[in-house]
């Protein structure tokens, strides 16, 4: 483990009880994501529009979105013996410009993925993205991700133990660019990539909170 994580991360982050780890799996520290709240008893929605990838809907007198096969996601904060940040670079087109990002991807929206568990998909979609794995991953923190707009829940789990197997780049069609960043200069690369036009993703500083990882 990278000694600025060993040093500022909490003992009880990297330990999942035994009432949820799988001791036959690689990612046997994985914790399951815990319960956000208790949903207050409404009316069913109603659908206004459906497309292949998002569903409009209005419940009461609100409308928000949520996505046909998924509605949860992961976000995964990497960081090598090294002490390096591994993020990602995509060009998005809601926002019309490139973003830096930890790697991250949706729970079950394929169906090769159907049912897969939120360590899983972390686990892969960190694979995909950057060409790394880990030999370690816990959850850091589950949050709406937007609470106003959409139903989906975002979990940031923290990786560790990586080991390169290929250059990434995610799956076909999404280009993505791979930065290994020391912590050290992570907050200076961070405002020249946005003096350069770049908009930065606010789970890089959230995900870097929550296991408690101080950076230059």
């Amino acid at each position: 483990m990278p000694r600025r994580l060993a040093k500022s991360l909490p003992s009880a982050s990297l330990i999942c009880s035994k009432e949820h780890t799988n001791t036959q799996s690689p990612l046997n520290r994985i914790v399951s994501p815990p319960v956000l709240c208790l949903p207050v008893p409404m009316s069913d929605p109603t659908t206004l529009f459906a497309s292949r990838w998002l569903i409009l809907q209005q419940r009461g007198h609100w409308e928000f979105v949520r996505r046909p096969h998924a509605n949860a996601a992961v976000g995964i904060l990497a960081i090598t013996d090294e002490e390096k940040v591994i993020l990602i670079e995509q060009f998005r087109i809601p926002v019309q410009c490139p973003v830096i990002e930890i790697p991250a991807g949706l729970v079950g929206d394929e169906p090769e993925f159907a049912g897969e568990s939120l360590a899983a998909t972390a686990a892969r979609e960190l694979e995909e993205e950057t060409g790394f794995t880990a030999s370690s991953i816990s959850l850091l923190l589950a949050s709406p991700t937007s609470a106003g707009m959409t139903s989906e829940i975002t979990h940031l789990f923290l990786a560790t133990g990586l080991k390169q197997e290929h250059s990434g780049g995610g799956v076909a069609g999404e280009s993505i660019i791979v930065h290994q960043i020391p912590l050290a200069h992570l907050r200076s690369w961070l405002a020249e990539q946005e003096q350069q036009g770049k908009a930065i993703d606010f789970k890089i500083h959230a995900a870097l909170a929550a296991a408690n990882v101080r950076f230059n």
